[in-house]
Parts: structure tokens; C-alpha cells; sequence
């Protein structure tokens, strides 16, 4: 869906799966059957191919050339041009002028011979790198005049296909960062430079690895592409639906049950998910209506799904397809990246359900009753086997320390078999009942039965590589087109220049600096992926971030900084104008969309917040500081640890019902703002104890102490008030 479709507000004609289908794997089905198996059939070799070359592994140049390749070719066939429902204006003025061009059919039925022609263009400029790598290597710093038309092509059908794919945001950005690269000489002093010739630059962009084919590129190629296409296989073998139902029976009979199994289905699905709108409809099509049954309005039913699923990219191990990136743009193992966002994301995901407990406490929802609820111990023993790659994954990422691609590999491989005989089992099984029964004709065949649920099994496989690579399509052109960006930075040597114009509006503020940097995320987040807004602003600020704060004479770890922007970016999908999770789940509440991104803003203050704690207070991160040659020195007292997670978890609670204005009872003004003071003193006691010398230990002891004392206090006047409610005594 793009920005226009957003300003226009055409949103009542489109299901939920519209979003999904329009932001994530192309908008389009063709009727031609033709067309629908050079789709799918690009799609599974894609798949096939990533699979290849994590066993077998190939040259990296090479590969991220064939990884471009198909998502540009799958890009140009899957999204049209524009929306046939809102022409643009120059569509309309050549039909008006040649009308013999305008088709009876929309250009979501059919495939336009140009839009073939530039799938094959756009594939074969970046297949260019493999067809002569040999020579480009060899001219490397002098193409030719070949490599230049050859580059020039790419980078122009690239720019394209991201305004199809991904809306006109992050084309305008890369066009704006190209002209830099050229017009540095004519630039203000503090922006100007040399200016980059053309050849150099396509040289830079499109023959090296520090462009296009760059860090995000190459870490989509490697890592990311595995951990989507096992997302996928995972929801086709039935997954997504399970932890949705453990979700419902273990909380649906609670006061706001199915907002808090909400919370909880999206947590376990943002797991192995990389997209916060995949998420929201995936999970919401099942909550939303649950939580508008026991009473939750429309919007704030929308506003819950879209708060958890946008929370789902802070959740390890995939972030969104962020934590990779972030371990290579760092220099770190992708290990000590989970390590230092595992605190932040779970405080989060806890935090939103407490949210969601006090709004039901607020509102006086009832609970559903057990009798509309699956049974919790069957539903979960009945999908267990699924489970079983999740174990594989993290016991080979956490315990054997082996690298993300082995780990994901050997857990896609585990997850194909189960999906193979978990068909052929339950028809057994199904097949004996029906028999013990009386149900079933005694002469039936066993071996056509099993036959058939056999094929379902390698059905379900041949969905979820379609499902991989059709997902992967807009985080292959984003990681390529932001590779633009970190090119021209790196080039011009931007970030220097960056650095001095954000010290110079802030007056050398550090608060100030960071502020400015949470909302540029956030406002480019608007129209921006996440992944691309996280590389974007990992190239600009996060070094701001860092430089700054040591001329402050405060050291922030690297990591602290990344993560930091990274935050903001996401809550850009449920801030409105734009945010199109809140678009996708006001859709399925059919509510306003604007009113559904407030509320869902809302909800994520508290998200908001955790960047400004543990860059302050690294603890959270499990980051006790950093050595003299930028090392981390990780936090490894398990107490220490234990006490940071605690009294983190508690300053939230205590920041949520200040946000909520309700605790164990309705709170006054003065209440909220005591509880908004010991959430800084618990996340920042520093700010006391700079000042008086008690140990930051008691200030946060003190302040937890005060919270539960408060909490006792309220939950007695309330008592006192209305003689305990149903609602009261089921919290």
C-alpha cells in the first residue's frame, strides 16, 4: 500500500489480507496461469537456491547478485506500476489520449508486457556482477563503459522497484542521497565535498561491496532470507494458529482475556517473524474479534494487536531482520546482539500486557468463559511437535554457539520432516478412530489414505517456499536500495559533517540530541521499512549518538546507540499518518484507522521510554561498560542481572499505570505523578544518588517498596468504595 493510498484514506474496500498481500508479497494476482507459474515457479527457485547456497556455500559477491536478482524479478511481475482504483494523473491523461492503451482488465489481473520486459532487465543488471565477475574484478576502480550503462540501468529499475514495493519514501531518499554524492562542490559549507564523477560513483554503488551489494544486502542474502522462509514454513505447517489457541486457553477465561492472549500470540509469533503487518494480521484476524466480544471498543481492540505485533520486531531472534544487520554493521556475533535487546523486548512485551490488564480492569471486561475456549492441556500437547524447531534453532544459536545460518538450516531441515509425516500421522490416527467408531467402511485403504496426507505434507512445504520468498521480495530491494545510502555516506564522509550540524542544533545537549534522533527516526520510519530505516539511521546518527556522548564525557556502547534507533523506527508502524500495522488492524476491527494508530501509540509509550533507559543505563542491556579499546564488558553476575530485569519490570509497571492514570484504582493526578517518579528513580537512580551518595541500590529498593505500598494502599480504598467488585477480585 502506498502513502497516497494512506492521505487518500481508501481503506473501507480492503480486507485485511489486502495490507499483507500489497506491503508484503505483491498485490497481484494474474489470471493467466501462465503468469501464476513463472511467479511461483521464480519464487521456489529463489527459495531453493538461498537453501543451496547456505549448505554449499558460493563467492558472497556472487550470491548477493542472484539475491537481487530474483527479488527484483518477482518485485516488477507481483506489483504494478500504480493502483489501477487511483490512477495517476499522467495514466489518466494518455488513456484520455489514446484510449485504444487502457485494458478492460485491472493491472492486478494481468502482467503488462513492460513490466516482463523490466523483471528481466532489472534481473539481468543484477546478474551482470555474476555473468562477467571475473573482468569486473579486475577493472575494479575503472569500468567500462558497459559497467556504467549496465549500473546506471540497475540503480534507476532498483529505485523503481522500491516505490512499487515499498512506497515512494525510500526512492526519494536514495534519489536525494545520489544528488548529494554529485552536487558536493555546490553544497553549503558545512555539507560540501569534492563531488563524485560518474564513473566512481557506479564504481562505488554497483562494482564493490560498499554500495548496492553492500553489508545489507549481504546480510539479507545470508542470514535473513533463511529465518523468513522458516517463519514461513513454520506458519504453514500450522504453528501461527497453535500458538494462537495455547494463547486463548491459557488466558481467554482472565478479566481481558483474549487482549492479554493477544499479546502473547503475537509475542510468540514476532519470534520467527519478521514484519510487524504480517503479525498484526496473522494474529488479529483470530484476537480482534475476541477482544470486541468480551467488550474492548473497536479501536483499542485494533490498537492492542497492533502494539504487540509491532513489538513482535524487538523480540529475538530475528528483530525484523534488524539483529543481523546489526551484528555485521557493528563488528559483533550476532549473539552478543540478542544478548543486549533479550531484557528490553521481554520488559516490553510484559509491560503492554499489564497495559492491556489495566484497560481491562478500567473497562470492566468479562472474561470468556472456559466452555468457548479450546481445553489448555490438550491444546498444547496436540501441537508440541512444533515446538520442536524452535528447541533445534536456539539450542544450536545458544548452546552449541554454532552461526545463524547452520542454526536456521538445521532447523528448517527438522521443521521439513515434521511437516512431511505430521499429515500421514493424524490421518493414521483419524483413520483408526473413525474405524473404532463404526464410522468408516472396514475394507478402506490404508496406503491411498496416507498417500494422499503424504503429498498435503510436501504441499505444505512447496506453500512455505513460495510463502519465503514472496515475503523476502521487499527486504531484498530495501537492504539494496539502503546499501545506496551507506554508500554515498560512506563516500562523502557525511556522518562527520553529521555529526557537527546535530551538535550544532542541539547546543550540545545530549537529552536534546537524543530527541532529535528518536523523532528523525520515527518521522522517516513513516514511509520506511523498518529494516531500511534502521540501516539508514544506523549510518547517520548512531555514530552521532556515540561521538557526542564522549565529547559529553558519557560513553555509550555502539550497541546502546544502535539499538536506540532502531526502537523509534518501529513505532513508526502504528504512528499515523502512515503506520501501516494500524492501517491493517483497524481494518480488521473496522475501525478508524487514525484513531486505532493513536491508540496504538499509546499503548507503545512505554516502548518509547526503554531507549532512553538503557542508554543511560546499560545495565538493562546487560552491558556493564565498556574497556578502554571499545570492547563490552557484559554484566555476568547472574544477581545483578536478576535485580536489573526486577527493577526494570517494576519502574515500567509503575510508568504504565501512570500513562493508564490506573493502578489496584482509579488515580489522581497527584498519584500519576508519584508513580511517574519512582519509574525515573528506579530506571535512573543515578539522578538521585549523583546528588546525596546513598547507593543506587537503595534508591531503586525504596522506590519499589513505595510502588507495592502504593498498590495496597489503592487496592484498600477501593475495597473501602465499592466493597470489592467481580472485577476487582478476579485481578
Amino acid at each position: 500500500m502506498s502513502s497516497q493510498d494512506n492521505a487518500d484514506g481508501q481503506t473501507a474496500d480492503r480486507t485485511p489480507e489486502d495490507f499483507i498481500a500489497e506491503v508484503e508479497s505483491g498485490p497481484r494476482s494474474p489470471e493467466s496461469k501462465i503468469a501464476v507459474a513463472a511467479i511461483l515457479g521464480i519464487s521456489v527457485a529463489w527459495s531453493i537456491f538461498q537453501l543451496w547456497i547456505a549448505e554449499s556455500p558460493i563467492n558472497s559477491f556472487i550470491a548477493r547478485s542472484w539475491h537481487l536478482g530474483f527479488a527484483l524479478a518477482l518485485v516488477f511481475l507481483a506489483f504494478p506500476a500504480y493502483d489501477y482504483r487511483n490512477p495517476p494523473r499522467w495514466v489518466r491523461g494518455l488513456h484520455a489520449v489514446l484510449p485504444f492503451l487502457k485494458s478492460g482488465r485491472t493491472n492486478r489481473s494481468y502482467i503488462p508486457v513492460i513490466d516482463i520486459v523490466l523483471a528481466i532487465v532489472a534481473a539481468g543488471g543484477a546478474l551482470y556482477i555474476w555473468w562477467d565477475f571475473q573482468g569486473i574484478i579486475n577493472r575494479q576502480g575503472l569500468p567500462s563503459q558497459t559497467d556504467v550503462i549496465m549500473g546506471v540501468i540497475t540503480i534507476v529499475l532498483l529505485l523503481e522497484a522500491a516505490r512499487r514495493s515499498l512506497g515512494p519514501a525510500l526512492s526519494i531518499i536514495c534519489i536525494i542521497f545520489i544528488a548529494y554524492a554529485f552536487v558536493g562542490p555546490w553544497m553549503p559549507d558545512l555539507l560540501r565535498h569534492r563531488g563524485i564523477p560518474l564513473d566512481f560513483f557506479i564504481n562505488d554503488m554497483y562494482m564493490s561491496t560498499t554500495g548496492i551489494f553492500g553489508v545489507p544486502l549481504g546480510v539479507s542474502t545470508s542470514f535473513v532470507f533463511l529465518f523468513v522462509l522458516f517463519g514461513s514454513l513454520l506458519d504453514k505447517a500450522g504453528a501461527g494458529k497453535y500458538f494462537i489457541d495455547v494463547a486463548f486457553s491459557g488466558l481467554g477465561h482472565k478479566v481481558g482475556g483474549p487482549a492479554k492472549a493477544a499479546v502473547v500470540a503475537s509475542g510468540l509469533s514476532g519470534l520467527v517473524s519478521g514484519s510487524s503487518i504480517a503479525n498484526t494480521v496473522t494474529t488479529g484476524t483470530f484476537t480482534i474479534p475476541l477482544m470486541k466480544k468480551v467488550g474492548l471498543p473497536a479501536y483499542k481492540a485494533g490498537a492492542v494487536e497492533v502494539a504487540a505485533s509491532t513489538n513482535g520486531q524487538l523480540m529475538p531472534p530475528i528483530m525484523g531482520a534488524a539483529a543481523f544487520i546489526m551484528a555485521d554493521i557493528i563488528g559483533i556475533p550476532y549473539l552478543d546482539v540478542v544478548r543486549a535487546a533479550l531484557f528490553p523486548a521481554i520488559i516490553s512485551y510484559l509491560a503492554l500486557f499489564y497495559v492491556v490488564h489495566l484497560e481491562a480492569l478500567k473497562l470492566g471486561l468479562k472474561p470468556l468463559s472456559k466452555n468457548e475456549l479450546p481445553p489448555m492441556l490438550k491444546t498444547f500437547l496436540t501441537g508440541m511437535h512444533y515446538l520442536i524447531p524452535l528447541i533445534v534453532l536456539i539450542w544450536f544459536l545458544v548452546i552449541e554457539r554454532r552461526s545463524p545460518i547452520f542454526s536456521a538450516l538445521t532447523a528448517i531441515e527438522a521443521l521439513a520432516v515434521i511437516m512431511i509425516i505430521q499429515r500421514p500421522i493424524i490421518a493414521y490416527l483419524a483413520l483408526g478412530a473413525h474405524r473404532k467408531a463404526g464410522n468408516l467402511d472396514p475394507d478402506a485403504k490404508l496406503a491411498p489414505i496416507l498417500g494422499a496426507a503424504f503429498l498435503d505434507g510436501l504441499k505444505d512445504i512447496w506453500e512455505g517456499l513460495i510463502a519465503g520468498a514472496r515475503n523476502m521480495m521487499s527486504v531484498g530491494v530495501a537492504t539494496a536500495a539502503a546499501g545506496i545510502i551507506v554508500g554515498v555516506v560512506t563516500s562523502t564522509g557525511l556522518v562527520s559533517r553529521f555529526t557537527q550540524l546535530i551538535g550544532t542544533v542541539s547546543g550540545g545537549s545530549i537529552t536534546i540530541m537524543l530527541i532529535l534522533t528518536a523523532v528523525t527516526s520515527m518521522i522517516l520510519g513513516m514511509g520506511l521499512p523498518t529494516t531500511a530505516n534502521y540501516i539508514l539511521m544506523a549510518t547517520l546518527t548512531a555514530p552521532v549518538i556515540v561521538t557526542l556522548g564522549a565529547d559529553a564525557g558519557l560513553v555509550f556502547p555502539l550497541i546502546a546507540a544502535h539499538l536506540f534507533v532502531f526502537y523509534f523506527g518501529i513505532l513508526a508502524d502504528d504512528t499515523p499518518p502512515v503506520g501501516l500495522a494500524a492501517y491493517a488492524g483497524a481494518a480488521i476491527a473496522q475501525s478508524d484507522p487514525i484513531k486505532t494508530g493513536i491508540q496504538g501509540f499509546t499503548y507503545d509509550m512505554r516502548t518509547a521510554i526503554l531507549p532512553f533507559v538503557f542508554i543511560f543505563n546499560t545495565e538493562l542491556l546487560m552491558i556493564s561498560g565498556v574497556a578502554e579499546n571499545g570492547d563490552i564488558i557484559w554484566l555476568n553476575d547472574p544477581f545483578a542481572i536478576v535485580w536489573v530485569f526486577v527493577i526494570s519490570l517494576i519502574a515500567m509497571f509503575a510508568f504504565a499505570s501512570f500513562m493508564q492514570g490506573y493502578f489496584a484504582d482509579d488515580c489522581n493526578w497527584a498519584e500519576r505523578i508519584f508513580l511517574l517518579a519512582l519509574a525515573v528513580a528506579m530506571f535512573r537512580p543515578a539522578l538521585i544518588t549523583d546528588e546525596i551518595g546513598i547507593p543506587r541500590e537503595a534508591i531503586q529498593a525504596a522506590g519499589a517498596v513505595l510502588w507495592a505500598l502504593m498498590y495496597l494502599y489503592q487496592k484498600r480504598r477501593k475495597k473501602n468504595r465499592d466493597g470489592g467488585s467481580p472485577v476487582a477480585s478476579a485481578a
